[in-house]
């Protein structure tokens, strides 16, 4: 079955300012990539809607919402948090990229596609239930497995984030929701400054040291996310897709190369595969040196659909 690529060109018009690392490029690198190896071949192309405040405010509070969408400026940035600014097409982007995990559950849930790949920005996971933060506005993953959770009825949603910073926006939504069980890998000492100790029992959270390198983030997926993952038996699994910690990158410093997450990657579709009818949705994260995150993103996309 064909996978489905989500995306929008709002996506690209968030900007906040030629020196910042979560920039417009990161789109078009991975687009690139995806389509020089021919995997948008394998792949639906889909435009991502609009989330409604309706949705959003399944994962975040209906005030932070309304207080987000108040803020959008005509023109200039607005700050919001010391590293996370919104320009005048901000509100849009957000709005599209949110959306795009929504539409990715319909469509997953509804059979058309088993797999899909929202390539949206701004990313999501340090969203909390009421603060931006760390690039992000909207926690698009999380409004996406609430979507899951409380329309369709699902029981049991994994969320896998394999980015170099912790998704503490993501912990703090699903804490202490037996539906979700949310499994981590970052880097420790990093931004956001937390994650080493779980905060609910439904959070496996393994922080790596410094320059850990691929052999140690394998055996952690295998020897914590894994078993954590068969014993919970999930329904649909969903996926904070971040490639910063590659050796190419310079937002983290964890060693990674493009071979593991093509490895990372087809575990979880073998579990997949397994309990969830092959059901997975992955979402754009952090990457933020264009050529490695282009190839990183490829990587994992080839994994998704099964290409050869």
């Amino acid at each position: 079955m064909l996978a489905a690529y989500i995306t929008h060109p709002d996506c690209a018009r968030h900007d906040m300012g030629p020196q910042h690392p979560e920039c417009p490029q990161r789109l078009s690198a991975v687009h690139d990539q995806l389509l020089m190896r021919g995997l948008l071949d394998h792949m639906v192309p889909c435009d991502a809607p609009l989330a409604t405040p309706e949705q959003l405010g399944r994962a975040h509070h209906a005030l932070y919402v309304q207080e987000l969408m108040a803020k959008s400026p005509s023109e200039g940035l607005v700050q919001v948090d010391p590293d996370t600014s919104m320009g005048p097409h901000t509100l849009q982007a957000a709005l599209r990229a949110a959306g795009a995990v929504v539409e990715a559950t319909e469509l997953v849930l509804s059979g058309q596609v088993s797999t899909a790949f929202c390539a949206v920005r701004p990313p999501g996971h340090h969203a909390e239930r009421a603060a931006a933060m760390g690039f992000c506005f909207f926690n698009n993953v999380a409004v996406g497995i609430r979507h899951a959770l409380d329309v369709h009825g699902l029981q049991r949603v994994a969320l896998i984030d394999f980015d170099v910073h912790h998704g503490n926006g993501s912990e703090d939504i699903f804490r202490g929701d037996a539906r979700v069980l949310m499994c981590s890998i970052f880097e420790q000492g990093l931004y956001p400054f937390n994650g080493e100790r779980a905060t609910g029992p439904n959070m496996v959270n393994v922080g790596l040291p410094t320059r850990s390198g691929s052999e140690a983030f394998r055996e952690a997926v295998t020897g914590h996310w894994l078993p954590a993952l068969e014993a919970f038996r999930p329904e649909l699994i969903y996926v904070s897709a971040g490639f910063d910690a590659h050796r190419e990158d310079d937002m983290g410093n964890l060693g990674l190369v493009d071979a593991d997450y093509e490895w990372v990657t087809a575990r979880l579709m073998d579990v997949a595969e397994r309990h969830c009818r092959g059901r997975l949705i992955s979402c754009l994260e952090g990457g933020y040196v264009l050529n490695p995150l282009g190839r990183s993103a490829a990587a994992h996309v080839k994994a998704l659909i099964g290409a050869a």
